[in-house]
């Protein structure tokens, strides 16, 4: 893992292990620290590890593989569709979470092969328009699939969906240590957590690996990898793959916090936002995938806290409302965004390259 850091940490064990330490320290405190201000706070925290989990997944096929896929939300509906039909009174199911999570994951893959296979010689726009029917057709077929057999229960969506559940812990429930209790929520977060390091890992691993080497190919002149020997058939299939899986693991653990789920929670807006968070962060670096994440998960609901307060001290009154104002200063920040840092806020050496000779 030290290979990842700046040489000035990997020179500096001491540096290194005091950074780390203190990283850990934060990590555990936060979600405490946020349950003073409310439960709210916590909830949309692993909600933004979520998108992290979603962000890092969509970043093989983007910003590894250079795919632009439009679709990604489908993989997220596939996951939480999975877990709620396994774990809920739907279909009288309960199995615990340990079995459901591998099993979205693998569905979810399978549907990341069917949405590979046919459009292998696509590329750019045409492969954009084709992932984008995909996901709304992902959507509509778990709109419609209440007739004649009520797999989905259509646009009512399935509720009462189980808690995941570690042992004695019930992560639906507060848990009472002494006078100290420790809610969903916090116990959530740290679910999430451990999920969140174990794909940064793979993530990293994979980026240094031949495979990512051999994607970065693929991204940067496909007929020149072909030509030196890479099976980007096969590579381009095990991009799609490996995405999937990382919506499917994130929309079984959507399901279980939510505890119920509709058609409507899939959107292509959704769909359209992870894409920018990866496109914002740096694509291909996954640090700044993780960066650009956090703060379009973070600033909107920021914004929504602080815009319409600031409407009613300056004018008075509202003068638009403020979802609509909170939208527009926040596609305008993303449009200074791409004007000023078009290769994100934490580029990869590779995408800096790439800007700046097309620049030049």
């Amino acid at each position: 893992m030290t290979s990842y850091l700046p040489e000035r940490f990997r020179k500096s064990p001491l540096v290194l292990t005091l950074g780390v330490a203190m990283i850990v320290v934060a990590l555990v405190a936060l979600p405490f620290v946020l349950s003073m201000a409310g439960t709210a706070w916590v909830r949309l925290t692993n909600f933004a590890i979520l998108f992290v989990l979603l962000s890092l997944g969509l970043n093989i096929v983007v910003g590894f593989a250079g795919l632009l896929d439009l679709g990604y939300i489908a993989f997220f509906a596939v996951g939480a569709y999975v877990y709620a039909l396994l774990a809920s009174p739907h279909f009288g199911i309960h199995l615990p979470f340990w079995i459901i999570l591998p099993i979205g994951a693998m569905v979810a893959c399978l549907f990341g092969i069917m949405l590979g296979a046919p459009t292998l010689k696509l590329r750019g726009d045409y492969l954009a328009i084709v992932t984008l029917g995909f996901g709304e057709i992902i959507r509509i077929f778990m709109n419609n699939l209440s007739e004649p057999i009520n797999l989905t229960n259509g646009p009512k969506g399935i509720a009462t969906i189980d808690s995941i559940k570690l042992f004695t812990l019930d992560f639906g429930r507060t848990t009472r240590i002494g006078d100290f209790a420790l809610n969903g929520q916090i116990k959530y977060y740290f679910f999430l957590l451990a999920v969140l390091v174990i794909v940064i890992i793979i993530n990293l691993r994979l980026q240094n690996s031949r495979i990512g080497r051999a994607w970065e190919a693929i991204r940067e002149d496909e007929l020149a990898a072909r030509s030196m020997g890479i099976n980007t058939t096969n590579l381009k299939l095990l991009a799609f793959a490996m995405g999937a899986s990382f919506g499917g693991i994130a929309g079984g653990v959507f399901a279980s916090i939510q505890g119920f789920i509709s058609p409507e929670s899939f959107t292509l807006t959704e769909s359209v936002m992870i894409l920018a968070m990866v496109v914002l962060g740096g694509m291909g670096n996954v640090w700044g995938v993780v960066l650009g994440a956090l703060l379009l998960s973070f600033v909107p609901e920021i914004l929504r806290y602080t815009v319409e307060p600031a409407q009613h001290a300056i004018f008075g009154r509202q003068i638009i409302e403020a979802d609509v104002l909170r939208m527009l200063l926040f596609g305008l920040a993303m449009v200074i965004m791409m004007l000023y840092r078009p290769a994100g806020l934490l580029p990869s050496a590779v995408r800096k390259r790439e800007l700046a000779r097309s620049t030049s």
